[in-house]
């Protein structure tokens, strides 16, 4: 296969182009940094120097490939126009150039945060109206919609929190473990869906290939829900912990993030946290079903958190990130 991959210097990226590397397939990555595509280079793949918004650089990325993997987006930005130019009108304009080029397929990977929140015990699957609550989520559906309209043979899917090696959003939570005091949004008891990044990557694998899911819309969760306590006492093993968790009452989180909103805009800074997260962190449960993809192909994760905490954590170690 002939393999168009963005976001492939990032943490979900990296680890599928060593999943096609590993197969025999031809790799093109569409790239911004040189520094960060040195990797990439070194083992030989096709490197296209550009962003999403250069047409001549989406047009030569695209060019040949049979499937396109798009990963690449915006976690992070200072307003929600600028959310929706990246993961909206990008995406948009890549899956154009894609049908342009006859690409069998395009895979695109959103969020589960198109989706949205639930409540605890109710597992939401992908035939529930997307109910996006911050910025990011919204542009992640928007960016949907654009791949939808394009006209390019297409399959999305939306992960919950996805954590293992390289990966730098838990590794937060894996240094206040080890430190031996961990903060709880609320109660603590907020469900959340996981998968480990080799469950992930094989899950996009299989839904950019099966005839019965073109067209479709799939998270990709292991079935195990832990709710933040147990989640942080989980990652406290993992690290040879039991920290100390200390609840921090809905209101005294919802100053903190304004209060880290204010800063970093006074400091010319684009952060995760703001304002605009509360809806997500303090939701009632962040919970979904993965059995729409097992039913089409047949996919199901296989590691559990206990079993991909502990080497997530010793790769930070071996790392010096822990």
């Amino acid at each position: 296969m002939k393999a168009a991959v963005t976001g492939a210097t990032g943490f979900v990226g990296s680890h599928l182009v060593e999943a096609l590397r590993a197969r025999g397939d031809q790799i093109t990555c569409l790239v911004r940094s040189r520094v960060k595509a040195r990797a990439l280079e070194a083992a030989g793949l096709r490197l296209v120097f550009g962003d999403l918004e250069q047409e001549r650089a989406v047009a030569a990325f695209v060019e040949g490939a049979d499937v396109v993997y798009h990963l690449a987006g915006l976690l992070a930005a200072p307003s929600e126009e600028e959310f929706l130019r990246v993961n909206r009108d990008g995406a948009g304009r890549l899956a154009r150039a894609a049908r342009v080029a006859g690409v069998q397929r395009f895979l695109l990977v959103s969020s589960l945060a198109v989706t949205g929140p639930t409540h605890p015990g109710f597992a939401l699957d992908e035939s529930e109206r997307p109910a996006p609550v911050t910025p990011y989520g919204r542009s992640k559906r928007a960016g949907e919609e654009a791949v939808k309209d394009s006209g390019v043979p297409f399959t999305i899917v939306r992960p919950p929190i996805v954590y293992g090696p390289r990966d730098r959003q838990l590794l937060r939570l894996f240094k206040m473990a080890k430190r031996g005091v961990a903060p709880l949004l609320g109660d603590g008891s907020q469900p959340l869906s996981l998968v480990q990044v080799t469950d992930l990557v094989r899950a996009l694998l299989i839904a950019a290939e099966g005839h019965a899911t073109q067209g479709r819309t799939y998270h990709a969760a292991h079935p195990e829900c832990l709710t933040q306590r147990e989640l942080l006492r989980a990652i406290g093993r993992a690290v040879g912990k039991q920290p100390l968790l200390v609840p921090l009452p809905r209101a005294l989180v919802r100053a903190g993030l304004q209060a880290a909103g204010i800063f970093n805009r006074f400091a010319g800074r684009v952060s995760l946290l703001g304002p605009h997260k509360a809806p997500e962190l303090l939701a009632p449960a962040w919970t979904c079903s993965s059995e729409a993809l097992a039913g089409d192909a047949g996919w199901r994760a296989e590691i559990a958190a206990d079993e991909g905490l502990p080497p997530t954590a010793e790769w930070y170690r071996a790392q010096g990130w822990l």
